[in-house]
């Protein structure tokens, strides 16, 4: 039995509308590839790069639950801040996180990397500084290299000691897109 293209998007469609979904998700095509971003009742949960859905998403329902579907309408509004972002029109997300799971240090420094401008960059020293641990420079990297939310929690913003461009999950070309493009390099 085939299921018309339409009737898969009603029934998509119906299941976040009426919140039978723990984990709505969808592929988000932008100038630095194809982003697999997801949300739940709590807001956006994940965004990666040329991720495994199959795998990520595994990861995630047993953190979030299990009712798990490819539902585009339940990352609209990210998709519309990444939109903008991407075009220059956004400098700042409102969108609220999914962080759940994820233990208080990684919290707290997320929180300070959140914090970190538009346009400028900080070294991962400097935010551990900020948030009390100074010479935790390296669990800070440890933090942003497994970042669940990049872009929107902007560890591209994050550079080494010299300002030297280090490691990034996105790879380093889309971390010097995102640089340039906030005017930051």
């Amino acid at each position: 039995m085939t299921v018309s293209p339409d009737l898969d998007r009603r029934f998509r469609d119906a299941a976040a509308t009426l919140g039978l979904l723990d984990l709505g998700y969808d592929v988000v095509s932008t100038p630095i590839g194809e982003l697999l971003v997801a949300a739940s009742d709590r807001g956006l949960a994940l965004i990666r790069f040329e991720a495994d859905p199959a795998r990520e998403l595994e990861r995630l329902a047993q953190i979030a639950g299990p009712r798990v579907l490819r539902a585009p309408r339940s990352i609209d509004r990210a998709r519309g801040e990444l939109d903008e972002y991407f075009a220059g029109r956004r400098r700042a997300f409102d969108l609220s996180l999914d962080l759940r799971a994820l233990p208080s240090f990684t919290i707290t420094v997320l929180g300070e990397l959140a914090r970190v401008p538009y346009g400028k960059t900080t070294t991962y020293g400097a935010l551990a500084a900020k948030v009390g641990r100074p010479r935790a420079a390296r669990a800070v990297g440890t933090v942003m290299n497994r970042n669940r939310i990049p872009i929107v929690l902007p560890c591209h913003r994050v550079v080494g000691s010299k300002g030297d461009l280090t490691g990034y999950a996105g790879g380093l070309d889309r971390k010097v897109t995102l640089l340039e493009l906030e005017g930051a390099r």
